[in-house]
């Protein structure tokens, strides 16, 4: 995850990070991706149904019932792992996770275990009397996934009136005071798109605008042609910070990230150090605290079956399953190969990627893209920076 308005556009200090001591348990919730501790932002998909057929779905959902989910009482049995383990967020995730009747239930014991609670939704479900709801049990965030405009979104959720459903349920987040953003996967056949919805951020009032990067996963996996080449990623980079800097000169200071391609934190680097050197040197700090892709260290994964992941879109590989071992204990446990080797990556990097002086700040980025290419610790296809820009020199 790598904060365009906090890096860029200087929201964020190093200063701001270290009076905190970097503990991710200390840390306000805009400030978690730079800890040292790293304990794990926990993604729960809690069921795996859905109410729309997203050509892009990592989990590949239906609106259909499935077997074989977690129980109230084995999800709060994971929820008091979480909490005492550390963990400072718990995302609840689906499918689609309003579908799941105790949604609430869950939300509030979370938050009464001392967690931040984080839904991620398509948002048509989000009624009125639902956010109000939403609202009381202290949630921290809502995401909720737009495509595009009307016609975009539409044909990648399949189904009409998508778009309009979506946009209610952010409206009714916002007005009954949750705060609220749109995550957004990019690809060729939205990326169009992407001016509109900065402009979406300005006429709603939406306080956060997420870009995804595509990771080849699930139904994904079938859209690896339909990712960016590098020269359009870099074209989008170029766009998000320029429209980025044009809402904070307007006075418009609105949350703007980008997530699962952390080639971003360098290029960014490079752009301020033309533009900045002063705060480029600043974003670099922040930049090696943050320690790019936390796959298996800083985010994990609970499947709605228990089992465990890496991360939500790497689901070819369960560590355990938390209906045997809570989660805690299957995170620590390096007996598993994988799993420590996720802990200390830079050690078994391959490639380019070993010799590249931005190691310590991608972290190898996207493992779950290298394995789809063919090699786990070979190189992810989509770092989009180029071998002169990734050659052994001072800073």
């Amino acid at each position: 995850m790598i904060g365009i308005s906090k890096l860029y556009c200087g929201a964020v200090e190093p200063s701001d990070v270290l009076r905190y001591g970097r503990e991710s348990g200390r840390l306000p919730s805009h400030l978690l991706q730079f800890s040292a501790d790293k304990r794990p932002v926990v993604v729960w998909n809690i069921i795996r149904r859905c109410n729309l057929k997203c050509i892009h779905c990592y989990s590949s959902s239906q609106d259909i019932s499935y077997a074989d989910e977690l129980t109230t009482q084995e999800g709060k049995n994971v929820i008091d792992d979480l909490a005492q383990f550390g963990a400072p967020v718990i995302l609840f995730s689906g499918g689609e996770p309003i579908l799941r009747p105790d949604l609430l239930e869950l939300a509030q014991y979370a938050v009464d275990k001392g967690l931040r609670a984080v839904i991620s939704t398509n948002g048509t479900l989000i009624t009125k009397e639902l956010a109000v709801k939403l609202q009381k049990i202290g949630l921290s965030y809502i995401g909720v996934s737009l495509d595009g405009t009307q016609k975009t979104h539409d044909r990648f959720r399949g189904k009409k009136g998508a778009y309009a459903a979506a946009m209610e349920g952010i409206r009714n987040c916002r007005d009954a005071g949750i705060k609220v953003g749109i995550r957004f996967t990019v690809s060729k056949n939205n990326i169009q798109d992407v001016g509109a919805m900065f402009d979406l951020l300005v006429t709603e009032e939406i306080e956060r605008l997420c870009f995804y990067h595509l990771v080849y996963s699930g139904r994904g996996s079938s859209l690896r042609a339909e990712d960016l080449s590098h020269a359009e990623t870099r074209a989008l980079l170029d766009l998000i910070m320029r429209r980025t800097k044009e809402l904070f000169a307007a006075g418009k200071s609105k949350e703007i990230l980008t997530v699962d391609n952390h080639a971003d934190g360098p290029y960014l680097y490079l752009k301020l150090q033309e533009e900045n050197p002063v705060r480029a040197k600043e974003v670099l700090e922040l930049l090696r605290m943050n320690e790019g892709n936390s796959s298996g260290h800083g985010i994990g994964c609970v499947s709605w079956d228990g089992e465990v992941h890496a991360d939500q879109f790497w689901r070819g590989i369960s560590f355990g399953n938390v209906r045997k071992k809570p989660f805690s204990e299957i995170w620590l446990d390096k007996s598993n190969e994988l799993m420590a080797r996720l802990k200390e990556k830079k050690k078994y990097i391959k490639g380019r990627c070993a010799q590249c002086r931005w190691l310590d700040v991608c972290g190898g980025n996207f493992r779950a893209r290298a394995e789809a290419a063919g090699d786990l610790w070979g190189e992810d296809p989509a770092c989009y920076l180029t071998d002169e820009e990734c050659k052994a020199k001072d800073y």
